[in-house]
């Protein structure tokens, strides 16, 4: 069954999940892991993406974090590519660091984004990478020392996580301490580390009761949420999907009319978009300046790019042929 694309869109809340290729190590000591943590940083500031939690484990590391305006696929493969290139080079060796997909679940902020910040901070202390929670707190390859300021980074959202646990920034820090110690005895949690329907109802139990019910909840794998959290985001990428579809047939038929337009003024396509000042392919140009933007519906800097021309020439054409 090939794989579903994934569901994103600027604001999405990701869980990503990030593995070594058969379950090998992406760190080898504390240099490793800081270079990791300061291109995650970096990327963060740059690509305008909110990580709420974080935790670099040896051969794991998850990230709770939102999309910005240039999307997750775009952030983690710089992210990955990046640290892969220098792990690469520093320890000698060739290949794939990690599994070729990670794993990113799309997350219903109201309902988890509290449990899967305690579930991340606390895998550090799952996999004894620190011994208690005292520990934990003074962790670096792990968020959960930001959130109680305790050495850590400015480039994690703080107030954001906290204003959840309470109106004060001294009791917001005991309520969150408190609710990340409650954590501990509920050990793995692998309802929040994928999406459908068993995880986003907390287990096969539930579900079960469900249907014994009679009710149906609409599901996805990529989505950690409600049935009408799940159909909302489901509805909307595929809203984005046909607006797509629609653009690119859209510029496919903008191509095509242009070469039909240059062949009847006997001209080439290249010398329409050469930047000609010849008098009969300027005329040609401005005609179709016309037509693509008054009649075709495309925007100024669509017409720009098709006719080799600025916006600013494409808006002197439009002039011309209204006066």
């Amino acid at each position: 069954m090939p794989r579903q694309p994934r569901l994103d869109a600027p604001g999405t809340l990701h869980h990503v999940i990030i593995r070594g290729i058969e379950k090998r190590p992406i760190v080898a000591d504390a240099e490793d892991r800081q270079q990791f943590v300061s291109r995650l940083g970096q990327l963060v500031l740059e690509l305008h993406m909110p990580i709420y939690a974080w935790a670099l484990l040896t051969n794991h590391a998850h990230l709770l974090v939102r999309s910005g305006p240039s999307g997750l696929p775009a952030f983690m493969r710089r992210l990955l590519t990046g640290y892969a290139v220098t792990y690469n080079r520093r320890h000698r060796r060739h290949g794939h660091l990690f599994q070729n997909r990670y794993k990113s679940i799309v997350c219903d902020e109201e309902t988890y984004l509290q449990e899967l910040v305690r579930y991340i901070h606390l895998n550090p202390l799952r996999a004894r990478l620190v011994e208690t929670l005292v520990e934990l707190e003074t962790y670096p390859w792990c968020g959960h020392a930001t959130l109680l300021n305790k050495g850590g980074y400015e480039w994690q959202e703080q107030a954001s996580v906290l204003w959840r646990f309470g109106p004060t920034e001294r009791a917001a820090k005991a309520a969150y301490r408190q609710y990340v110690r409650e954590g501990v005895a509920q050990g793995r949690r692998p309802e929040l580390v994928g999406g459908g329907l068993i995880r986003s109802r907390g287990g096969w139990a539930e579900v079960v009761a469900m249907r014994q019910r009679g009710e149906r909840e609409f599901t996805d794998e990529r989505v950690l949420g409600s049935g009408e959290f799940v159909e909302g985001l489901v509805r909307r990428a595929e809203e984005r999907l046909q607006k797509q579809v629609a653009q690119r047939q859209n510029r496919e038929g903008l191509a095509v009319y242009i070469e039909q337009e240059c062949r009847k003024a006997g001209i080439t396509v290249q010398e329409l978009q050469g930047g000609s000042r010849r008098r009969r392919i300027s005329q040609v140009r401005a005609t179709l300046a016309w037509q693509l933007v008054g009649e075709r519906g495309a925007t100024l800097a669509e017409a720009a790019r098709y006719l080799g021309v600025t916006t600013a020439a494409i808006c002197t054409a439009l002039k011309q042929k209204v006066n």
